[in-house]
Parts: structure tokens; C-alpha cells; sequence
């Protein structure tokens, strides 16, 4: 069944070109013919969502296979969300507009421990039971989840999925797919599939294993591992290039993953231990990957991720290499955070330039001894020089990040995170004549699954505590601001993140309670509410608080003796061959890393013992190298180029040229603002020489006439270019169709004198042709009447809204030249299309169609509603050339 998508994307929710799926980069495979049919869900909104780097890649790799498809879901914004309840219908994929339980199978990314809720309100929306259990036996899609919480303890979620993918999909997924292609053909039974699913390496079916009395996962039948690996793939940059969105989106620019993995050894950081070995992309293929997708989106940023992208050694090179080639563009690249150990004036001019981007660095700890325990690999003198690096290239102003909470910290530790502030300002102040600002992130440290630091526990009351130590030792500092991450948000992280089984419960009745969409940042009150009443509904409040008042383990029995009572949040003395025997919830998944290896730099921690990053150093061995997992790889970095400097706007104005476009069918969902950017991406990837401004931020000079209310559609809109270099007409024209959707056509192409005035100068009136309704019935001649009687009328008052926000009373009808009705062969009707000519300068008398609704209202003392908008022409005032 396909959804209408009339009835529910419509101008009146909140960024309707959120749900078209035909954005550049969407793929169209024909559904019926595929033999196995995907829908990628990435379980938040649309904006988040679509640039995500591993939904675009796995979304790329899945349509590449020659058997198989994959359309899109994203979570729906509330106001869309309730449409959809009121009127039953189902989730459906962007692309085709189905109904997801068509499709065979419902991928969902898991990446932090409270995304479940969001997940589980998409199978509701989907008319899809939440639970494997209620699925057993039944046609339904398989449901599984993938991403990093899924990797690193999907047991409080096990209740939910079929299955789970646990590390890179790049080759899991497409193998998954020829196992269901097989299962479809032989007509297997649901979990026959499944029992065949779970054979393959990286696939774990939660229903074939069971959680024991002591907290460990154990298979139920002979026939499945009883350990379930971790795959590993190699990044491939050309998967990267993909979606281009109509709305502005939270990454919006192209990323290319430069390198995978990460074995710097950070004790906290659970993406660091869950993605080894690392493996560099080789400079050539991240540099032909970067010029080749600037050129098929047209996105003017771009960025090269990885963990820690100042580990990968050819960052100059690489970065250097690509703003050489793209010398030309308006381009500028953005970074993760990096390590500010080797942050140096190469990696400063592949980030400076014309459009200067934010800089962010992670000390984390605030002294010495701290970065030590949690292995850091950062000294003082290493944090100072990349911070006077970052002020002699240009920088006053910094992102730092820190974390609280981190074991065996004390008072003095907390303060060296304002001692180091200060002290970095202090040194840095001969450097510039400016003020070093900083922007300052104190976290909560949370432990996580599979690090060194999984034993750990904090009370809230002492996250408390210290957050007011910083704020004391932070008042009156000038030029620091600093942001605090909320404690419940966590301590609930801590108490899910590290749970078993029998959290399932909790997570569904914090769902049903309203925890999940955006709730945690727009009302943390009320979600944090609901997902207490979840915990004390499900008899679990005694566990809770053990993780609330820091005396969380996992060994419940066990008796620990503190090293020093004095000593607050350091980690108890404790048998250590103890504590790698005892089971742990996500012991069953097999990443690599040796428990016994965990359970000893655990101990080394405690006697401040580093460990060097084994990429580069010797061996850490901590298990993972190996035949199953692969080895690091570490590209030998080629020769940094010498750099051709900053972009240089061009500003010459050698031709004019006027654009009369269209903007129908689905591009009338498309925003003004959208529109705009929209133009921009088409003239690069065109290679259209447009002519940019100048300052500080040079832009395009295009220049769009008047822009058009959503939902409105047109025969007469107006852009305008400008450009540096002549252009033939018809090669320009054939450029532009070429990359414009279908549903922006070209219908006229004029060159003009360079001097001549911009259209949005010289605007004068518009026609319209709009359809209204009444509450009832009305014949031709009251029709007509009702419009002659507007005609004679020589005012009309209607309160605007100035600039300033003053109201004030306007004329309207003064802005009206001409109305009629279009059909007039008709006895009776509550339906009516209208012509009508009105003002268009931008001088505040723009006359809109809900203008001649408001004027029509007055004379007819009826309720008059706007049914649909087009503007037919834009006409310009008669103007001379110099």
C-alpha cells in the first residue's frame, strides 16, 4: 500500500521537504523486481538523520547490490507524527512512499543508550508489535538495530529486535540480505531464517540465547555460537557521496572517513576500544573522493572524520592537497575534535581561510596525574603549544571539552580544569592583542561496556559537588563560557548503558510515559520523570540508586574494601582475577578486546601508568590484531604540497543573466531559504563562474526576485547571476536543466547589461491564481457581486506588523490592481478559482493571497479559506540601463 502523501505532507507542518525522498543522492530501485527489500530507519529527525555519514554509506552499499533495494525512514517530527495517528497511517519509506511492513526487513542505528525510545515509537507508528515475542510466527519485517550502543550491549534492548548487527556493516549487511534472499526463495519460516541468520559472524539473534542467574548470556540451543564477533570493515570513501538535503541539516556538508578505529587507549572511550585495529584510507583516495563529491553535491564544506583525524598522519598533506585543487571554490573544511598535541600551523591552514571554522580540542582532564589515569598520552607543554598554535594562527576563541567524575579524581583535580584555563590565557597573552576566549564543556563521566573503566561508579551527589566547586572557582571569569551536562541525563545513560534483560520493561514504559523524540532537551523534567516511574513500575529502583549513590557494581554479592576512605571516587582495592571471572551482560560479544586486558589496564590506571598508542609504539596487546579482526594500518604519509593560500573571491561582474523558472509539484515544500541554498549547490555543480561578493563571508551573487510563500507554486519565478567570466547562453541554459530537479523548469534565459538593476530592485506587480472556499454554497452571481464590490472599494483596513514589531494599520486594497473569477460555469459552488494582479515591491505593500482572502472576508462577511496558491508571472517596472 503507498501512502497518499497529499493528506500529510503539507505546508502546514514544520519543514514538509523533510519527508519527500527525492533529494539528490535518493536512490529509486524498482520495488517489485528486487528480491530483497530494505528500509534504513535512522531513529531521530530528518535533519539528523539524513547526514549521518553510516546511514548514507550502508544506504549506498545495500542499493549497489544487484538483487537488493534500500529506502529510507526517519523518526517523524511530532506535528507529522500526530497527523499520522489521527488519520492511522502506518510509517513509510521516503522513497516509494509504502507502507515499511512491505519491506522485508527494518534496520534501526542504536548509537546512544537512550535511542530506544525513539525506536520504539517508530514501530508503533509502523503498526509494528515492539517485541520479538509478539512477532514470532508472523510476516512481519525483521526488526534489528546496529551502531554503537547495539555493538556494545544491546541486552536492555534484546526484547525488541530479531536481531542485531554488531560492528561495521559495509559487508554484514549486504551478506545478511543474501541470506534472507536465500530464506525468501527455499520459504522458510520466520525463525528458521533467523536460526540461519545467526550463523552468519556479527549477526546475534537474542531469542536463541537466554540470561543466566549470575547476569551472563548463554546460547539455548547447540546449533548458535556462544560467542557472537564484532565485524570489521574497510572504510571505502566513494560510499560516502550521497545525500544532498533540501533542508539545512546538522551536518550539512559532504564527509569522507579518513580513518577507522582508534588505538590511542583512552581508558573512558568506548568507541576507541569497540573499533579497533585502526585503519587509514589511503591520502590519493580521501582527496579524489573529496574533489569528485564536491563536484556531484555542490556542498561548499566538507569534512574528514575519523576518531582522532589528527592520528592519521596525511591530514596536512591531504587537507592541503584538497583546498589546492578545489583553490577556486568557496570551500571550506570543518574537523571533529582534535588532539591538540599535534594540531601545528599545516593543520591550521587546511581549517583557516577565508571562512575561519571553530576549533575544538578534548583535554578532559584538568591536571597532569589525571590525564595519566585515563591515558590521555597529553602533557602540559603539548596542551600549551597546540593552544599558542591555535592564537599565533588567527584563533581567540576555543572549545574545550572536560569530564567530571573520572576515577581516582579528587578536589584538586576538578580545579586544575579552571587552573589549566587560566594558565593557558595567561601564556597565550603576548600572542595577540585579543582577548583567548574559551567555550568550555564539563561532562559527567559515564562508564561504558567494553573500556577499562566499566567498573566504575559516581554518585550523583558528587557530580553535584563538584560542578559546584567548578562554578565557584569559574565566577567572574571573563570570556569563559561554560555548559554543563545535566546529572540525570547520566545517571539514567549509566543505568541503561550498563543493564541487562531486564531493563526491557523499563525502556517500553519509559516510552509510553514520554520519554524519547526531543524530550530530553526541550522538557528533561518531564522525561526524566518518566523514565523513573518506568524503573520504580518495574521493581528496579533498589539498582537504580545503586548507580545514583555510586555504589553500582555488577557482582551485587561481592564485598569491595576502599584503597583509602580519604580518598573520594578512587577505585576499590579488589581481586582482580575476581573481577575478570565475573560475568558481565555483554560478555557473550566478542569485540576483540581481552577482558583480562581490560581488568589490567584497569590496574595500571590506579598506579598512573600510561600506555602508548600501539599504532605507532609496540604492541598494547590487547587482544584484538588478529585473523578475525585485521591489523592497524598505517599509511605512510605522502609529502605536504606547498600550499597555493586562502580563496580568493572573485568579484569581476562579466555577465548578467536572467532566469524566468518554475516551482511546481513537490518544490513547492521547498522553503525560500532552502531555495536559495539550493541555487548555490546547482551553480557549483554545474561549474558555473559566478562572481562572489567580498568580506569576510563571500557568497554567490545570485540573486532570487521574490521569494514564495511554502506550499505555493509558480510559472514566474525570477533569479538572477552574475558572473566573472562570459558564458554561452545555451551552455549555461543546458548546465543549469542539467542540475535543477524536474520540478524547477526552466522557461526562459536572458542576457542582460551587466549594469543593469537586479530584479528584486525593480519589482512591480505579480498575478496570482488561488482557490478559496466557503463554509457554504454560493452561485455565480454572488461570486461576482462579492468581487465587485472589491473592486469599488477604495479601502480596506488590516492590522500589520512593522519590523520594529509595532502594529499598524494598512490599506490593502490600495495594493490591488484587477481581480476576476478564472471559471465562471458554474450554478452553485463553496469552491472558486480567482485571478488576481497585485502589488509585488518590496516596499511592504507585497499583496499575498491571504490578503485577498482577508479583503474578500470584509466584503462577504463570510469565512473565506485559501485552498492553494500559484503565482503565475512576476512583472517588472520598465527601468533604463546606464
Amino acid at each position: 500500500m503507498s501512502i497518499e502523501p497529499n493528506t500529510l505532507i503539507t505546508p502546514e507542518i514544520f519543514k514538509p521537504a523533510r519527508y519527500l525522498g527525492n533529494e539528490l543522492g535518493a536512490k529509486h530501485k524498482d520495488f517489485d523486481t528486487a528480491k530483497v527489500r530494505w528500509v534504513l530507519t535512522y531513529p531521530e529527525i530528518y535533519e539528523v538523520g539524513a547526514s549521518n555519514l553510516g546511514h548514507i554509506i550502508l544506504y549506498n552499499i545495500i542499493n549497489a547490490q544487484p538483487s537488493q533495494m534500500c529506502d529510507r525512514a526517519y523518526l517523524p517530527a511530532p506535528d507529522l507524527a500526530v497527523k499520522m495517528r489521527e488519520t492511522n497511517t502506518p510509517l513509510f519509506a521516503l522513497e516509494t512512499k509504502k507502507d515499511v511492513k512491505e519491506y522485508d526487513i527494518l534496520g534501526f542505528s542504536l548509537s546512544y543508550e537512550l535511542g530506544a525510545t525513539n525506536i520504539l515509537e517508530m514501530l508503533s507508528l509502523a503498526h509494528i508489535p515492539l517485541t520479538w515475542q509478539e512477532r514470532k510466527d508472523t510476516d512481519y519485517p525483521l526488526i534489528f538495530a546496529g551502531g554503537q550502543t547495539a555493538t556494545s550491549n544491546p541486552e536492555p534492548y534484546a526484547d525488541f529486535f530479531d536481531f542485531v548487527a554488531l560492528g561495521d556493516g559495509e559487508e554484514l549487511l549486504p551478506e545478511i540480505g543474501l541470506v534472507i534472499e536465500e530464506g525468501k526463495r527455499d520459504g522458510l519460516t520466520r525463525t528458521e531464517l533467523l536460526l540461519d541468520l545467526a550463523q552468519v559472524p556479527g549477526v546475534y539473534v537474542p531469542q536463541f540465547y537466554d540470561m543466566q542467574e549470575d547476569g551472563s548470556v548463554k546460547p539455548n540451543r547447540p546449533d548458535v555460537p556462544e560467542r557472537i564477533l564484532r565485524r570489521v570493515a574497510t572504510p571505502i570513501p566513494a560510499y560516502s557521496i550521497g545525500l544532498v538535503p533540501y533542508v539545512q541539516t546538522v551536518h550539512d556538508r559532504l564527509t569522507i572517513e579518513i580513518r577507522r578505529g582508534c588505538t590511542r587507549g583512552c581508558r573512558f572511550c568506548q568507541p576507541g576500544m569497540l573499533t579497533r585495529p585502526a585503519r587509514d584510507v589511503e591520502p590519493e583516495e580521501v582527496v579524489n573522493s573529496i574533489v569528485e563529491g564536491m563536484k556531484q553535491t555542490g556542498f561548499n564544506e566538507f569534512s574528514l572524520l575519523s576518531l582522532s583525524c589528527s592520528d592519521y598522519l596525511s591530514l596536512p598533506a591531504v587537507g592541503i592537497e584538497i583546498k589546492n585543487r578545489l583553490h577556486d571554490e568557496n570551500i571550506s573544511l570543518a574537523l571533529p575534535s582534535q588532539r591538540v598535541d599535534r594540531f601545528d600551523e599545516n593543520i591550521a591552514n587546511i581549517i583557516g581561510g577565508t571562512r575561519k571554522g571553530g576549533l575544538t580540542f578534548a583535554p578532559e582532564a584538568g591536571t597532569q596525574r589525571m590525564r595519566d589515569i585515563v591515558n590521555k598520552g597529553l602533557t602540559n607543554e603539548e596542551l600549551l603549544r597546540g593552544i599558542q598554535t591555535a592564537v599565533r594562527e588567527g584563533w581567540n576563541q576555543v572549545k574545550l571539552y572536560f569530564m567530571i567524575g573520572l576515577p581516582g579524581e579528587t578536589d584538586e583535580d576538578v580545579i586544575g580544569i579552571v587552573e589549566t584555563i587560566k594558565w593557558l590565557r595567561q601564556e597565550c597573552r603576548h600572542l595577540s592583542n585579543r582577548r583567548l576566549d574559551f567555550n568550555v564543556t564539563i561532562s559527567n563521566f559515564t562508564p561504558k561496556p567494553h573500556t577499562p573503566f566499566q567498573w566504575h561508579s559516581v554518585s550523583t551527589s558528587e557530580f553535584m559537588r563538584k560542578r559546584n566547586i567548578l562554578k565557584d572557582e569559574f565566577y567572574g571569569m571573563r570570556g569563559v563560557k561554560v555548559n554543563y551536562t545535566d546529572v540525570r541525563i547520566s545517571a539514567i545513560e549509566d543505568f541503561v548503558g550498563r543493564g541487562d534483560r531486564r531493563l526491557a520493561p523499563v525502556v517500553k514504559r519509559a516510552w509510553e510515559l514520554g520519554a524519547g523524540m526531543d524530550s530530553w532537551w526541550e522538557n528533561i523534567d518531564k522525561a526524566y520523570k518518566a523514565w523513573q516511574t518506568a524503573i520504580d513500575e518495574a521493581g528496579l529502583t533498589w539498582k537504580y540508586r545503586l548507580v545514583e549513590e555510586g555504589e553500582w557494581n555488577l557482582f551485587e554479592n561481592v564485598e569491595l574494601r576502599m584503597q583509602n576512605a580519604e580518598l573520594q571516587n578512587s577505585i576499590p582495592t579488589m581481586d582482580y582475577k575476581l573481577l575478570a571471572n565475573m560475568p558481565l551482560p555483554w560478555d557473550h560479544l566478542d569485540t576483540g578486546i581481552d577482558k583480562q586486558w581490560l581488568v589490567e589496564d584497569l590496574e595500571r590506571a590506579l598506579q598512573e601508568a600510561t600506555v602508548p598508542d600501539c599504532a605507532f609504539d609496540g604492541c598494547s596487546s590487547c587482544g584484538v590484531c588478529s585473523p578475525d579482526f585485521g591489523h592497524n594500518i598505517v599509511v605512510t604519509p605522502p609529502p605536504i604540497p606547498d600550499y597555493l593560500g586562502d580563496f580568493k573571491p572573485n568579484q569581476e561582474k562579466a555577465q548578467k543573466i536572467r532566469v524566468w523558472f518554475g516551482k511546481q509539484g513537490d518544490m513547492a515544500l521547498v522553503s525560500h531559504l532552502d531555495l536559495v541554498r539550493l541555487f548555490d549547490r546547482v551553480i557549483r555543480r554545474a561549474g558555473i563562474p559566478i562572481s562572489y561578493t567580498g568580506g569576510f563571508h563571500p557568497g554567490p551573487k545570485i540573486s532570487i526576485a521574490l521569494a514564495l510563500s511554502l506550499g505555493m507554486t509558480s510559472n514566474g519565478e525570477i533569479v538572477d547571476f552574475d558572473n566573472h567570466t562570459r558564458m554561452d547562453i545555451d551552455e549555461f541554459t543546458e548546465k543549469l536543466k542539467a542540475n535543477l530537479p524536474p520540478e524547477i523548469p526552466i522557461f526562459k534565459v536572458e542576457e542582460l547589461p551587466v549594469k543593469s538593476p537586479k530584479a528584486t530592485q525593480i519589482l512591480d506587480t505579480a498575478e496570482y491564481i488561488i482557490t478559496i472556499s466557503t463554509d457554504n454554497k454560493y452561485g455565480l452571481s454572488q461570486w461576482q457581486n462579492w468581487l465587485n464590490d472589491l473592486e469599488k472599494s477604495s479601502e480596506i483596513m488590516m492590522q500589520k506588523t512593522q519590523k520594529n514589531g509595532k502594529k499598524k494599520m494598512v490599506n490593502i486594497r490600495e495594493n490591488l490592481e484587477k481581480i476576476s473569477l478564472i471559471d465562471n460555469n458554474f450554478e452553485e459552488s463553496d469552491t472558486v478559482k480567482i485571478n488576481y494582479v497585485g502589488s509585488a515591491k518590496n516596499d511592504g505593500s507585497l499583496l499575498t493571497p491571504d490578503h485577498v482572502c482577508f479583503m474578500l472576508e470584509e466584503v462577504s462577511q463570510e469565512k473565506i479559506s485559501l485552498i492553494k496558491a500559484h503565482r503565475e508571472t512576476i512583472i517588472l517596472a520598465d527601468h533604463i540601463t546606464q
